[in-house]
């Protein structure tokens, strides 16, 4: 289940942004958030994502209020070159970078949460290190 949007107009540091914003949400929320947020990446963002949930809807009869982004990717694609003018006849180069946007939805569990697993499970795992107290360190012993 899932969407793309190949050389869209919008360079791939702004549409990170909004992708970071919705990214891990189910997709009522992300659809109520991107609706709401004034910014040319959220209306792209948002078309894809009400497309990925059509392909899911009709391709494997999911419901919507059931689906969750499970990733969103935004990659570079090929830039237009242009130039500005500058003094003495010379041109200034400038790059307007184009976007691929790819969105992949999964069902949630019953607790509402992906079948993968999530960030905040590598946080968890990353509190349980304890440090040694008491230790005396090879400078210190001189």
């Amino acid at each position: 289940m899932r969407a793309y949007l190949r050389s869209a107009r919008i360079a791939p540091k702004k549409a990170s942004v909004i992708a970071q914003m919705v990214r891990g949400l189910p997709v009522p929320e992300a659809l109520d958030s991107l609706e709401h947020t004034h910014k040319k990446g959220a209306r792209m963002i948002l078309a894809l994502l009400k497309s990925a949930v059509a392909n899911a809807s009709h391709n494997s009869k999911q419901r919507m209020e059931e689906l969750v982004i499970r990733s969103i990717v935004v990659n570079q694609g090929q830039g237009y070159r242009r130039g500005v003018s500058m003094a003495r006849g010379r041109m200034r180069p400038m790059r307007k970078f184009l976007s691929h946007i790819e969105i992949v939805l999964g069902v949630a569990d019953s607790d509402g949460e992906t079948s993968r697993k999530t960030k905040s499970g590598a946080k968890a795992s990353q509190k349980t290190k304890k440090t040694v107290k008491g230790v005396a360190s090879p400078s210190s012993s001189k």
